[in-house]
């Protein structure tokens, strides 16, 4: 396997659920008033594990600067051009940098090199050691989503849809894959998966496509979301999250489309079920469980996808990705909010105020259980999440 396991009616502005890009232009959509901070009895809290600030956060950008987790340590970028590495156990600072630079996606790293892009489109590796700059390389146009890297290969996702690849040693391009993407795009974007053979990007098109590490050449592509509808607005079909990796098949998602579990070296469907979603979809106790675009949280038994529950609550808050902590789930909101959901029903047992520039970053899990939130604003902290007295 060239993989590991991986661990939006009432008028309101589109940038407060999803920023829209007409040709560079914002456009404005109707989305239903999100609900109000649900009132609960909470059963479980937070316990500050550590915290601490990396510079400005995405600085009232529209972008999502999530940290990389990396065993002992954890890698983490702020608009402003802030770089740091931190202990994981401690959040003790090994190593920083302050870059000239104005950064819009990142980190990604291998062994030996992290790599951040620029808000004027240049692909930069840092060395993962220290922080000194090893090499940089300009890029066609913007990109959000985080370079991804196989130790040999570095592969970055313009927003205009081309996929290329460049030499981890000096930054060489390797090779370059276009794809078409609709004109009205969510300003999102998938990172893509970079194996040891096969490269798997998620397109603003609704298509996920395998290419070969080696050259970029195509091997396969899915589609995820089929464009339906008379406006470009009713015919997004954005794929925003990475697809997940299982054994030897990937589950993807895609807004307004479907989510499907598909072989990863033929492309061919195994399952798929109607869904939209913003955010890869997350595992737990043999269970899905997807942040729907909508805000419902819902949980799919894993064996036939039957829906089990659906959690209303946080509607139109939007919502991250769930994060599965033992028996809970984990999403934060656009107003800072983190909210603990049981994994059982969807009931709602915990609440917290971590940020309030909001949360736009998913929550993630580190090994020994507990969790890496990283806010708006700036605001970073492993977390332990715990029973109440």
């Amino acid at each position: 396997m060239p993989f590991g396991r991986n661990k939006p009616f009432r008028l309101i502005s589109a940038l407060s659920v999803l920023l829209l890009v007409l040709t560079g232009c914002s456009a404005t959509d109707t989305y239903e008033q999100p609900v109000p901070v649900p009132e609960i009895e909470a059963t479980v809290e937070f316990d500050r594990v550590w915290s601490m600030s990396v510079g400005n956060g995405h600085d009232n950008e529209f972008l999502q600067l999530a940290p990389l987790y990396a065993g002992d340590v954890i890698f983490a970028a702020s608009a402003d051009g802030e770089v740091v590495t931190v202990g994981t156990e401690n959040g003790e600072v090994v190593w920083s940098t302050e870059l000239d630079d104005r950064i819009f996606a990142g980190p990604g790293a291998d062994s030996r090199h992290l790599y951040v892009v620029t808000r004027d489109a240049e692909l930069i590796a840092l060395s993962a050691e220290d922080g000194s700059e090893v090499w940089r390389v300009p890029l066609p146009t913007e990109v959000l989503a985080a370079p991804q890297s196989n130790g040999s290969l570095v592969v970055v996702q313009t927003t205009d849809g081309r996929v290329i690849g460049f030499s981890t040693d000096k930054g060489d391009r390797v090779w370059q894959y276009e794809a078409q993407v609709p004109v009205l795009t969510m300003r999102t974007a998938a990172a893509p998966l970079v194996g040891a053979d096969i490269v798997i990007a998620s397109f603003s098109n609704g298509r996920v496509i395998a290419l070969t590490a080696e050259n970029g050449q195509p091997v396969w592509q899915y589609e995820v979301g089929q464009a339906q509808g008379r406006t470009e607005l009713e015919r997004l079909v954005d794929i925003g999250g990475q697809p997940l990796v299982l054994d030897s098949a990937i589950m993807v998602v895609g807004y307004q489309g479907k989510l499907a579990l598909v072989d990863i070296r033929s492309g061919q469907e195994i399952w798929s079920r109607t869904a939209s979603s913003f955010y890869s979809p997350a595992i737990g106790n043999g269970n899905i469980f997807l942040a729907s675009a909508n805000g419902d949280v819902v949980a799919l038994r894993g064996t036939d996808r039957r829906e089990l529950w659906v959690q209303s609550d946080l509607a139109w808050r939007q919502i991250t990705r769930p994060a599965v902590s033992g028996n809970y789930l984990v999403v934060g909101d656009f107003e800072g909010y983190l909210h603990v959901l049981s994994m059982k029903d969807g009931h709602l047992v915990g609440q917290f105020k971590f940020d309030s520039d909001g949360i736009r970053v998913p929550v993630q899990v580190l090994t020994n259980g507990n969790l890496l939130v990283y806010g708006n604003g700036g605001k970073m902290s492993v977390l332990k999440l715990e029973q109440k007295d």
